[in-house]
């Protein structure tokens, strides 16, 4: 058997406090959201942020084949004078007297600087003359030194010079 409830209260009537909860008290919070939201009681304050959000960056995009195609090419380049920098650095037109020389190839007349106590040191810089020379004007002008026995004349294109030498 029930009972029913007290004459004049009823505990399901909005605005009674909850039977045992004392007057003045609000019993729940108020109506219309729960206290998990934002701006409602019992939800904390968010701290804000010292500084701006980030914007979103745009997607990487992939280099184009065009580009890869011109950076190949750049590189070629490059790789192909520094390889002839470095490989014209023991040509004659490097040398200095004192230096020795050998012939930089059999079907070749051209000649490249080497170390002196090499095997293939052939001949030796007695003098180093700038200007240009026909096969008569430099043996002309290295029979006036001493001890040249022979030269070795560059001329066209680049630095046109006379070497007059001795043997080693």
């Amino acid at each position: 058997m029930t009972t029913p409830p007290p004459q004049g209260q009823n505990p399901f009537a909005q605005g009674q406090p909850p039977v045992g909860q004392p007057q003045g008290q609000a019993p729940y919070p108020p109506q219309g959201g729960y206290p998990q939201q934002p701006g409602q009681p019992g939800f904390p304050q968010q701290a804000t942020a010292p500084y701006a959000p980030v914007p979103p960056q745009a997607p990487r995009r992939r280099p184009k084949f065009k580009t890869i195609k011109n950076v190949v090419i750049v590189v070629a380049v490059l790789t192909a004078v520094i390889g002839g920098w470095i490989a014209s650095r023991d040509d004659a037109d490097h040398a200095n007297v004192g230096d020795c020389l050998k012939s930089a190839s059999s079907s070749s007349d051209r000649m490249e600087v080497v170390d002196c106590t090499s095997s293939g040191a052939e001949a030796k810089v007695v003098k180093k003359i700038k200007g240009h020379y026909s096969q008569i004007t430099a043996e002309t002008e290295c029979r006036k030194v001493a001890s040249a026995t022979s030269f070795y004349a560059e001329t066209g294109d680049g630095d046109e010079f006379l070497l007059c030498l001795t043997d080693v």
